[in-house]
């Protein structure tokens, strides 16, 4: 029976291809945005994850306020200094404070343009903290040693690149900033765009290209000694900076981040934009919602004699409901697979701008079985809602006045 409405239904939509087609338009957007941010959302939120995972979970990070556009301390008026560092070194439970400078650099080689993020290495004992903080090894070539002058170390992202028109390989000349550097070695990959993008270099010759004056720095890495101190060694932090810095509770220019609040603040941003989003695929949803109810109940009307002749040859109110529901809830099914097709379609495709732009697999999909099974139950919910009362409107029809019935 339940087959026989279904056929039924189906064939009712696509008598009426192009008014079924724009009916369901509203429902395959939402459906659309829906599949496709959350798809997004879990991939960049599994990507940051991995980011923070890469820093690892004992290192506090110390910026001094900017603008909050571009690298750590664009923007900044007053940096942080050797004489800060200093005094962070010595707060008790750190076990090594180290200053670092990262700044937008112009990157030329075999006459083509590029732009990335050149951060300094330290020497001596910091180099090798930093190193095992960010597990850093080479893939081809070496690591940057103290003695290194014109060398850089590239990411994994700069390895077999032709973005250049020629590949970069151990040995390549290349000009940061107009300055001519030896590339000495490439990075093993870490699935991180800060790590696998990098242009390291030592920090005398980034100070040289760099409008940074020797002895500041953008941001400053605490390794603790024992993560269950964190708590207190960054309110240890924070007070010596007050003192230092000059500044009273409350009006800090200075921020002291744990890895676990800099993941909750970045998950809280992403929250907040696939709110907005929700909302905007909800109201496209709710409009597609109202265009199954507008074209099922111009169907009753366009078949009213039909239903009629139902009724007079024996069909139950109870039928009648159930052709009229069922096709309502067939128009939003329907309008949800377009959607997720098209959703994963989408998302496929930020996900490759978005890794060619920031680095090969920065940015992945993640379409679980839920995600997909749950928008296409939603859009089938959708439209049999949509159908509900134009379904009851059928049913209750007297076959006499329906038979009756003139346009």
């Amino acid at each position: 029976m339940i087959k026989d409405f279904i056929k039924l239904a189906w064939g009712n939509i696509s008598h009426r291809k192009i008014r079924s087609w724009l009916t369901m338009i509203g429902i395959f957007i939402g459906i659309a945005a829906v599949v496709s941010l959350i798809a997004l959302g879990q991939g960049l939120e599994k990507a940051v994850i991995t980011q923070f995972n890469i820093a690892g979970t004992d290192v506090l990070t110390i910026q001094a306020q900017g603008t909050g556009q571009g690298p750590p301390g664009a923007g900044v008026v007053n940096h942080l200094t050797q004489d800060q560092l200093d005094k962070i070194d010595d707060v008790l439970g750190v076990d090594v404070a180290i200053g670092r400078i990262i700044q937008t650099g112009k990157l030329e080689y075999n006459d083509q343009l590029g732009f990335g993020f050149a951060a300094s290495m330290p020497d001596g004992e910091a180099r090798k903290a930093v190193h095992e903080i960010l597990n850093l090894k080479a893939e081809k070539g070496r690591l940057l040693r103290d003695d290194d002058r014109y060398s850089v170390v590239l990411g994994n992202d700069f390895l077999d690149k032709t973005d250049f028109g020629k590949e970069i390989t151990v040995g390549s000349k290349v000009l940061i900033n107009d300055k001519s550097f030896t590339v000495v070695g490439f990075l093993e990959k870490k699935g991180s765009f800060t790590v696998d993008s990098a242009v390291l270099m030592n920090e005398e010759p980034l100070i040289e290209i760099s409008n940074i004056p020797e002895g500041e720095y953008d941001i400053i890495v605490a390794r603790v000694k024992n993560t269950d101190d964190i708590p207190k060694i960054k309110e240890d932090i924070e007070r010596v900076l007050r003192k230092e810095r000059n500044v009273k509770l409350g009006e800090e220019d200075f921020t002291v981040e744990t890895p676990e609040g800099a993941l909750k603040n970045l998950k809280k941003t992403l929250f907040a934009v696939q709110l907005f989003v929700y909302i905007i695929a909800s109201i496209s949803i709710v409009v597609g919602g109202i265009g199954i109810m507008n074209t099922m109940y111009t169907a009753v009307l366009e078949r009213t004699k039909e239903i009629g002749i139902m009724k007079s040859i024996g069909a139950s109110n109870r039928s009648i409901f159930t052709i009229f529901f069922i096709e309502s809830g067939v128009l939003g099914l329907v309008g949800g697979i377009i959607g997720v097709l098209l959703g994963m379609g989408i998302a496929e495709l930020l996900a490759a701008l978005g890794s060619a732009a920031l680095g090969d697999g920065f940015i992945t999909t993640q379409f679980s079985p839920l995600l997909l099974f749950g928008a296409l139950a939603f859009s089938f919910i959708i439209g049999t809602l949509a159908g509900l009362l134009p379904a009851m409107q059928a049913s209750k029809m007297s076959p006499v006045d329906a038979l009756n019935y003139t346009k």
